[in-house]
């Protein structure tokens, strides 16, 4: 191994305290540790930093453990070349395991080059983030209460959800605050509450809000019916925060609402996760990939083994397989050709994640290049298959010994 660099950090990180192996010699000399302990408290951390300040550190490399090492991060991030390394590419050959030779190994590792530099977007990009995956987290909390909610009507024999499509509607929700009412809901009354097409529903909503509501339910359904509100004004407040924090980003949060089926909602949520300087990735499949957005790449003895995609980024995956499902449904445009042509031969999930590769890296191109999106078309996707099927088949024929000689119509 060939040494890079001749004053270097290597911190072990733990909820309460930090191992710190410092390897400081020229490059043609073996490295001499210097090995401190420092509390994870703000006080020590600022010692920490004075110490590296003074051993003339150029880079510092820890494990992403858990969130403990972000105020680590906080704190160096402005006078340190930070590696944010994966814990799985830190294994080292098996030994004696102690806190001591882990800051020792990540150490030596980063003195010879040897750590992979995790991406980390800048604080701005990192606050915008959090807010996003915030918002995430409580939409997920008011889908569970709407299912509480259901399972209670359920309970009530209340069948409103065999015959509305949306249990959360707003004509639904109507209905469903009459329930805390003990008074009798006549036809006249359920038709006020149905609205369009529920209107022609009248009959079955009577007999769907014909059941046995007893004060136990009703507690039930208030009590979620004032989650569910309170839920919506915690959204509603987060997506003005979030809007705030994205007037710095218009030009690509622009742009990137150019492709098809992303929302304001998803651009923000995308700009979040990727942020808006691409030149962190060297191409768009590397941003692909680091994403879980492509195929996994096991080969061994010349085999492929399997082509499962890896973890990457949950939150972004999460994020383009929705877009991806909306760009699917986008009538006329070449996602929806896309994804046609691949779930009627590998399924509707595996579409889903293909065409979520496709958008991604059309988004590192709009960023890149700083154009708008223009949508070829569903045709020119579906001559481009037809071609390609037409070469391989002339292959196959053409193996098989056949002489193609192709005619003008």
């Amino acid at each position: 191994m060939q040494p890079i660099l001749e004053s270097c950090c290597g911190l072990d990180v733990h909820k309460f305290m930090i191992k710190a192996c410092i390897a400081k010699v020229p490059l043609d000399r073996p490295p001499k540790l210097e090995i401190r302990t420092f509390f994870a408290m703000t006080s020590d951390l600022l010692k920490l930093k004075d110490w590296l300040a003074k051993n003339e550190v150029e880079a510092v490399a820890m494990e992403s453990t858990g969130v403990y090492w972000k105020p680590i991060f906080n704190i160096l991030e402005d006078c340190f070349d930070i590696v944010l390394a994966n814990p799985q590419y830190l294994k080292k050959v098996p030994d004696k395991k102690s806190d001591v030779r882990d800051c020792q190994w990540i150490a030596t590792l980063l003195r010879n080059g040897l750590i992979p530099k995790s991406f980390i977007p800048p604080r701005d990009i990192r606050e915008l983030r959090d807010l996003n995956r915030t918002r995430r987290k409580h939409i997920e909390i008011m889908a569970s209460e709407k299912n509480r909610l259901q399972k209670v009507l359920e309970d009530a024999n209340i069948k409103l959800g065999s015959v509305v499509s949306k249990i959360n509607g707003k004509s639904s929700m109507k209905m469903i605050q009459s329930l805390l009412e003990k008074d009798e809901r006549s036809r006249e009354k359920i038709a006020e509450m149905a609205r369009r097409k529920l209107k022609r529903k009248v009959p079955q909503l009577i007999e769907a809000l014909n059941g046995r509501v007893t004060e136990h339910h009703r507690f039930l359904l208030r009590f979620h019916l004032d989650n569910i509100a309170f839920q919506l004004e915690q959204i509603q407040e987060l997506d003005e925060e979030i809007q705030r924090r994205m007037v710095p980003f218009q030009k690509e949060y622009q742009l990137i609402q150019t492709l098809p089926g992303i929302s304001k909602t998803s651009a923000a949520a995308i700009i979040a996760e990727i942020g808006t300087d691409m030149s962190q990735f060297p191409d768009e499949a590397h941003l692909s990939s680091w994403a879980g957005m492509c195929p996994g790449n096991n080969e061994s003895a010349g085999v492929k083994k399997s082509g499962r995609t890896r973890k990457g980024n949950g939150f972004l995956k999460g994020i383009l397989t929705e877009v991806a499902w909306a760009a699917s449904r986008t009538k006329g445009s070449a996602y929806s050709a896309i994804y046609n042509g691949i779930a009627k031969r590998r399924g509707k999930k595996r579409a889903l994640i293909a065409l979520g590769h496709h958008i991604l890296c059309d988004i590192y191109r709009v960023l890149t290049t700083g154009e708008t999106y223009v949508d070829e078309g569903a045709e020119a996707v579906f001559k481009r298959n037809s071609k390609a099927r037409e070469g391989a088949m002339i292959r196959a024929l053409e193996r098989s010994g056949y002489t193609i000689t192709k005619v003008a119509a």
